[in-house]
């Protein structure tokens, strides 16, 4: 995997932007798959700056949940569906029209993640899908020891992550649903470039741990390795657990410009 090191958030929300907006540029309609919380907000923020200023054409474009609590209805505040219209699809002038999710209060969960993963690949999959990371290594909400192949399907939050998304429900753990769908990893090492960004030292050893730990279900992003194209962005809080920062920084330095990431 490639591993960038930015100094800030917004640096790397700027660089993440640039990307998904060539993708644009290269395939109108490509389907993006995007995340929820605080981290990716830079991006969401920087894109939206490239579509006003009209850089970039996003009318075109596609978007993917990666996961859902499991009995919100989806008009809740704190439903992704609902965090996703504001965050994302607004800002980029998109209508639910353009929106893909799995249906969180649907009576038959089961059946609505099959119907997500049929969903997804039935689109032609996720051109670029963005990941953040949990502090014990869970990419979407796939907790610890998650199987490598998992599809899409329900899972148990651990308490750390309910207590990490109680800030969203105002403090109150109580609020925060147990049960969630998520893009199993299975299914997201199935889109055609991952990115991973990770912001502040909170996060340090979670991002050691996937980039240069081995790849265990412990640490679910680790599988990030399997990828063929897999972009890890960190700022130097973030990077500070790195013991090859330097080797990073002199690839990417050293790469040519027409590359991308």
């Amino acid at each position: 995997m490639e591993v960038v090191i930015v100094s800030d958030a917004k640096a790397g929300g700027e660089l993440i932007a640039g990307a998904m907006a060539e993708l644009l540029r290269h395939k109108p309609d490509a389907l993006l798959g995007v995340a929820t919380g605080s981290t990716p907000l830079p991006i969401y923020q920087a894109l939206a700056a490239k579509v006003g200023s009209g850089a970039v054409d996003a009318s075109r474009a596609r978007v993917a949940q990666l996961d859902e609590y499991v009995g919100l209805p989806a008009e809740h505040p704190e439903s992704y569906r609902s965090v996703l219209r504001r965050e994302v699809l607004e800002p980029l002038g998109l209508g639910m029209a353009a929106f893909m999710g799995p249906d969180g209060t649907a009576e038959d969960v089961r059946a609505a993640c099959e119907a997500y993963d049929r969903a997804l690949a039935e689109a032609g999959g996720v051109d670029l899908q963005l990941l953040g990371i949990g502090t014990d290594g869970h990419i979407g909400f796939n907790e610890p020891c998650s199987s490598l192949a998992s599809r899409t399907r329900i899972k148990t939050l651990t308490e750390q992550t309910r207590v990490d998304n109680a800030r969203f429900f105002e403090g109150d753990i109580e609020q925060v649903p147990h049960h969630v769908i998520t893009q199993g990893i299975g299914t997201i090492l199935e889109a055609r470039h991952l990115v991973l960004l990770a912001t502040g030292e909170g996060k340090a050893d979670a991002v050691a741990a996937t980039v240069e730990g081995p790849v265990a279900a412990v640490c679910p992003a680790s599988a990030l390795q399997l990828h063929p194209h897999a972009t890890v962005v960190v700022d130097e809080a973030a990077a500070s657990k790195l013991k090859l920062a330097h080797y990073f920084r002199h690839t990417y330095a050293n790469k040519p410009a027409w590359q991308g990431i």
